[in-house]
């Protein structure tokens, strides 16, 4: 913490050339020293360009963020905060995120978070400092989802925070990010994303002797089989023909018996196999949003710190875009393809507890309003609370999230101020990090269609077996009204496989990067496909598989493409060899 708050101190005040008297000190919400109730949002990193605190309080104020800055003069100050009215873009009155920015216990002036669609720079007031160390705080006031990305102190009465791509720049050279990055080593094998798929991945190749990064942009590893989004994983493991694969995903699923409940999702069981793992260097808290190429070929990858920016590299022989939304494999180049309109959509499931005495909850004119509409019932929101079938899973990921939020603060204060159930009930949690199904896809030598899944097509690279429905999920059309343009309430079509089915090897990797295997709901499959293949039983078989094929490279100095050209019969034996010396 000491060194931690020295960064803060002294590196995040920056005096502009122009006068020694004219200071502008930037605070990053991410890194204050102590989050209090917020929590650190990272889900937008690339579409708004930096993580940021949000008071996910379920409609109770959560305690204040607070850091301490060094003031080096004397004098007014400016105050900017860059944040948003998170309703604003449905028209919606009230301005739910509201709160404030206190300096030594003092509030600097305006409410913050009560306009603009986008992220902007709100005036946050003036204020006479003295020289020396000051404590900035955001003050939530209610608890339903402020958000603050940075704040802004400066005494140049001309000066006007930047936007955009110089927003970025400004950013980073305040910060002294701007430099060369911090190298992490070398590695036979990159991995990023920490889902089930990554994670199996990593083990994988780390088991077989390859020196392996774990790159993951949230505290914890699972994905959504963690408990920040509480899905269990499905899809059966151990099938033929290779019914060892499924060991690794086996060892880390505690069978959760609620999705979503109090339960244990295996968090800790997860860590703990990694880190037993001497060969894997995990890195929690990273967010690759750069890719170094020669050529067809992935040589490293870049991420910056959620919590304090400082920015590193990693170099590898071979890359494994774990991520679920292809995010290295589309910075790399990659071919991939997206289901644009009537995509798989993104949960936040939710659930209350009884409390044993009388629990109000205020009303939410900002949120979806019931009116005579039929309204979903109940005091648990499970899968189907599903929204972003027609957006952008990645640009729009805030706006799926916070229409998911519309939706449940309304329905809930219907059910409990209109329909007066639920009385001694409170909401207890909700994932504000959306457990998503679908987004872009990497195309491989083989591209599967559920047209060959129906045919029982026979591949002979076959190896992950899929056992799921091909499940797809669409609004439920009684429910649309409620929020035409972001329906939250969905119901799934299954369509029930004559048999297990095995999922080729092909599928595994870029056609087109010489170097990048993939493993998880990003691999190459038609969007119909998709519907089977995605579950995280599924997913970490494939993530079993390219660790072994991984280890196939490195022993002939090759690529993923000339495992199945040269060596497909070492894979098949691999696939039939347990990892843990199984008798």
């Amino acid at each position: 913490m000491k060194t931690f708050s020295f960064f803060l101190l002294i590196v995040l005040v920056f005096t502009l050339s122009a006068s020694a008297a004219s200071t502008t000190i930037l605070l990053e919400a991410e890194s204050f020293e102590d989050t209090g109730g917020w929590l650190i949002d990272q889900q937008s990193i690339d579409a708004m360009g930096s993580p940021y605190l949000l008071a996910h309080g379920l409609g109770r104020p959560v305690a204040d963020a607070i850091t301490k800055v060094a003031i080096p003069e004397a004098g007014q100050y400016r105050v900017f905060a860059r944040t948003k009215d998170w309703v604003a873009r449905w028209k919606a009155p009230g301005a739910p995120g509201r709160f404030k920015i206190l300096i030594d216990g003092k509030p600097t002036g305006p409410i913050l978070g009560t306009k603009g669609v986008d992220w902007d720079w709100q005036d946050a007031g003036k204020v006479e400092l003295d020289k020396g160390e000051v404590k900035v705080a955001l003050h939530d006031l209610t608890g339903f989802e402020g958000r603050c990305d940075s704040v802004i102190l400066t005494n140049d009465p001309d000066f006007v925070p930047p936007q955009g791509e110089e927003l970025k720049t400004w950013r980073r050279k305040i910060l002294g990010t701007d430099g060369p990055p911090t190298e992490q080593g070398k590695f036979d094998v990159v991995v990023i994303g920490g889902g089930v798929a990554g994670t199996c991945a990593a083990i994988s190749s780390a088991r077989l002797g390859l020196d392996v990064a774990l790159i993951q942009n949230r505290p914890l590893l699972g994905g959504n089989s963690s408990s920040e989004i509480r899905v269990w994983i499905k899809g059966k493991t151990r099938q033929k023909p290779y019914p060892i694969l499924g060991e690794i995903v086996d060892r880390m699923n505690t069978k959760p018996d609620k999705s979503p409940g109090d339960c244990d999702y295996g968090d800790d069981v997860k860590l703990k196999m990694v880190q037993a793992e001497k060969r894997i260097k995990l890195f929690l808290c990273e967010h690759v949003d750069e890719v170094r190429s020669d050529g067809k070929r992935i040589t490293a990858v870049v991420s910056g710190n959620t919590k304090t920016g400082r920015r590193s590299i990693y170099r590898g022989r071979w890359f494994v875009d774990c991520t679920g939304d292809g995010t290295v494999g589309f910075m790399a180049g990659a071919d991939s393809e997206v289901t644009k309109k009537g995509h798989l959509g993104a949960s936040n499931m939710w659930y209350t507890h009884d409390i044993g005495k009388p629990a109000p909850f205020p009303q939410c004119p900002w949120a979806v309003q019931v009116g005579d509409n039929p309204a979903p019932q109940g005091h648990v929101g499970p899968w189907y609370w599903e929204s972003g079938f027609d957006m952008d899973t990645v640009q729009d990921a805030e706006t799926i999230r916070d229409s998911n939020f519309r939706g449940m603060y309304g329905v809930w204060s219907y059910l409990k101020n209109e329909k007066k159930l639920y009385p001694n009930r409170e909401l207890k949690w909700a994932a504000y990090v959306s457990g998503r199904r679908e987004s872009r896809r990497l195309m491989g030598d083989v591209v599967l269609t559920a047209d060959d899944i129906r045919a029982q097509r026979a591949f002979p690279d076959a190896s992950v077996t899929s056992t799921w429905s091909i499940d797809l999920h669409y609004p439920v059309e009684k429910y649309i009204p409620l929020q035409p343009q972001s329906p939250f309430i969905s119901h799934a079509k299954f369509e029930h496989l004559k048999k297990p089915y095995p999922v080729p090897y092909r599928c595994f990797y870029s056609r087109n990067i010489d170097n990048l295997f993939m493993a998880g709901r990003c691999i190459s499959v038609t969007h119909q496909a998709l519907g089977t293949v995605r579950v995280m039983g599924t997913c970490g078989m494939m993530g079993e598989v390219v660790g072994r094929a991984a280890y196939l490279c490195k022993k002939h100095d090759g690529e993923p493409r000339d495992v199945y050209a040269k060596h497909l019969d070492e894979l098949k034996k691999l696939m039939k060899t347990s990892l843990y010396d199984e008798k």
